[in-house]
């Protein structure tokens, strides 16, 4: 049975990150060409950052507190989607599919929910990137062969006042830009040394570049004391942020650092350059995707190990060295302005 026929209205539960929902990205722009003329709603803790992309006519967000989750059971209810396509692998997932009212639920058949699943597809092995699992769960839609790399389209300034009082325009300034996002909300062994962190700035600086911090109210200690040792022209937007920003912002660098995380997602989506740090992660499952993001993995053989905490000396991200990040960064800006 080819569901694109069957189906009136698509409810997609998206992925709960902001990296699993970027990486999403090409398989929503699949699904809004193969549909055309249907009705779509996205349902996930990201969706409303989306309500710009053209991708759906509705954009709810889905709480992430159980308790919350059971409360918007009803309201999820009266959208009245016939078809439901499941991105996170959770048994919750389905369970909230079927509770919504769906006629056709779909997802990969993992964590023994596939008695839920009204299309249980098999789960991909050997495990593939997380964007080509997603574009998996579009064989019972019959749609196939689109473009894998996640795109963000940049709509009008509206926000341009709010984006001007954190990162002004350049004005007469010519020196790049390079965005340092200092967080990871898996957990401590994705994170590299602060101390690194502050080198790198300081040597950045010596070569005419501006450092601009980024991360949540959760890093600005760990900015503040970036920012002590650093010294220099040095920018930190930490904790000053906010979701609806981020886009426009990180197109005002010319390149970001990130260790794997959603921003790093995101900034390769909008077209900046990504040098990506990986550590506990196989970056061949979750690496950012764009023509100009890189990885550096060092890792050791107890990599990959998927641990948020690092028992031992966290060995995968002190590997990883400042002159190698600098070249990578060095690399990245001369082909962003050549």
């Amino acid at each position: 049975m080819n569901l694109a026929s069957d189906t009136r209205h698509l409810i997609v539960r998206l992925p709960n990150w902001l990296g699993d929902t970027v990486m999403a990205l090409p398989a929503l722009r699949a699904l809004r060409s193969g549909l055309e003329g249907r009705r779509t709603t996205l349902v996930g803790p990201w969706a409303p950052l989306l309500a710009d992309q053209g991708l759906a006519e509705g954009c709810v967000a889905y709480p992430r507190r159980w308790r919350q989750r059971l409360v918007a059971v009803s309201e999820l209810r009266r959208l009245a989607g016939d078809t439901v396509l499941l991105f996170p692998n959770s048994v919750e997932s389905a369970l909230a599919a079927w509770l919504w009212g769906a006629r056709w639920i779909i997802g990969y058949a993992t964590e023994g929910r596939g008695r839920l699943l009204s299309h249980p597809l098999p789960p991909p092995a050997p495990r593939r990137h997380q964007v080509d699992e997603y574009l998996g769960l579009l064989a019972p839609f019959g749609i196939s062969d689109v473009e894998a790399t996640p795109r963000w389209i940049l709509g009008s300034d509206a926000k341009g006042e709010r984006l001007e009082a954190l990162l002004p325009s350049r004005g007469g300034s010519s020196a790049p830009r390079v965005g340092i996002h200092l967080g990871a909300a898996f957990g401590p062994s994705k994170l590299w040394p602060s101390n690194l962190i502050a080198t790198l700035c300081q040597e950045l600086g010596r070569r005419g570049l501006v450092p601009v911090l980024l991360g949540t109210p959760s890093e600005e200690a760990t900015a503040g004391a970036i920012v002590a040792s650093a010294g220099g022209e040095l920018v930190s937007l930490v904790g000053r942020d906010a979701p609806e920003l981020l886009p426009g912002l990180l197109a005002r660098l010319d390149v970001l650092v990130s260790m794997d995380t959603g921003v790093a997602h995101l900034a390769a989506a909008v077209g900046v350059p990504v040098v990506a740090l990986f550590g506990p992660p196989d970056p061949e499952l979750t690496a950012p995707r764009g023509p100009n993001s890189s990885v550096i993995w060092k890792p050791p053989p107890c990599s990959p190990c998927f641990l948020p905490e690092c028992p031992i000396e966290h060995p995968c991200m002190r590997a990883i060295g400042v002159d190698e990040v600098l070249a990578a960064v060095g690399e990245r800006v001369g082909a962003r302005r050549s």
